[in-house]
């Protein structure tokens, strides 16, 4: 029997009655858009990463867009974010007019290196084309940036922090959790994330009072917060999250620690079994991880890639290509060599099943699986 990638299924079938449940709430009262269950979330997500506010919202990539729109980018404004993650982190940054400055990663934790962090920073400063106004760390793979030092070199430069908590979101750093560790915060709850919806669906952390009600009115269309709801007092979009979206991710978050504990020890035992036949993750001192993939390294991935396959053990490459290579950002002008890490892991990288229903014995499988491939090809 094939394993799972990321078992949905089997989530839904142990906790049904309680989402249907929920589910038939939304229906039955028919505030299908912005309904009590969504204040309801926003509430308690706030409080579960000691954030001063949440904005739930539409996707992941609009909990991007809201804040940076809040912040008033343009052209010719500079905003430094890694080249090693999902599109959407420097889309966002496109959509606003403003440049993506990219910053190479740290090679064992896949986030951004602070120490290139700050070369960069200066580097825009010197050249004088691009005015520095804001970083977008990632929190890749399920553990946190280094926030302590990037907090700090973003108050040296006067730049503000847009936390991408998209694959991290509740991850523990030093006490606190992913999505607030900055100013600001965004997080994704499509369906494949460690705490994801049945759709689409996103919120925004805020620590600003400034940018909060800026953020409220860009969530619907620039609507005036007060007064004339048809004032539209700004240019926005429409971010709302659906009322049933909500009602699932409450019934979700009930069970989040759970389910990331036991995703700790589904790595547990990759990393028992891997560690001395790949690179494996290394989670560095006061992190922890939600573990949104469990991602190992190989000089001959395809070739393990292709034995699992064959024995029913789904594989993917997150990511194959770091987004300065890639074809919308040709203008740009980067090419190999530019982030050398962020390239290197790239031709090695690739992720194994991970979630919460993954049963021991499958992770054996797959171990065993890999050993034999790397094994019969040495």
């Amino acid at each position: 029997m094939a394993i799972p990638f990321i078992d949905l299924s089997s989530q839904y079938q142990q906790h049904q009655a309680k989402i249907d449940a929920a589910i038939h709430k939304v229906l039955a009262h028919g505030q299908y858009i912005m309904g009590p269950e969504v204040k309801e979330l926003e509430s308690q997500l706030a409080e579960y990463v000691g954030a001063k506010h949440c904005l739930a919202c539409s996707s992941g990539t609009d909990a991007l867009v809201i804040p940076l729109m809040a912040k008033r980018l343009g052209t010719g404004d500079a905003v430094f974010t890694s080249p090693f993650t999902f599109f959407a982190s420097a889309e966002s940054i496109s959509l606003t007019g403003a440049t993506p400055v990219f910053v190479d990663i740290d090679p064992d934790s896949y986030n951004m290196d602070p120490a290139s962090l700050e070369q960069k920073i200066k580097e825009t400063l010197e050249a004088g084309k691009l005015t520095p106004r804001g970083i977008i760390p990632v929190d890749l793979f399920g553990i946190a940036a280094d926030y302590d030092v990037i907090n700090d070199i973003a108050k040296k430069y006067n730049l503000f922090v847009l936390e991408d908590a998209a694959q991290a979101f509740g991850a523990a750093y030093k006490d606190r959790r992913a999505g607030g560790l900055a100013e600001l915060g965004a997080t994704s709850f499509y369906p494949a994330k460690p705490l994801g919806c049945y759709g689409d669906g996103g919120a925004i952390f805020s620590n600003n009072d400034d940018t909060l009600e800026t953020m409220i009115s860009l969530r619907v269309h620039g609507q005036a917060t007060s007064g004339d709801k048809y004032d539209n007092v700004r240019i926005g979009l429409n971010g709302r999250m659906d009322t049933i979206q909500a009602a699932i991710l409450l019934e979700k978050l009930k069970i989040y620690d759970q389910e990331i504990e036991r995703r700790n020890q589904v790595a547990s035992e990759y990393t028992h079994r891997l560690k001395d036949l790949v690179k494996t993750p290394v989670l560095p001192d006061g992190h922890g991880s939600v573990w949104a993939q469990y991602s190992i390294q190989h000089p001959k991935r395809e070739t393990i890639r292709t034995a699992l396959s064959e024995q029913g053990i789904p594989t993917a490459v997150f990511y194959p290509k770091p987004i300065h290579l890639s074809t919308a950002y040709k203008d740009l002008n980067h090419g190999m060599g530019d982030f050398p890490v962020a390239e290197a892991a790239a031709q090695q990288i690739f992720s194994l099943p991970m979630h919460s229903y993954l049963e021991t014995s499958q992770v054996k499988s797959i171990c065993d699986s890999i050993e034999a491939a790397i094994t019969n090809h040495s």
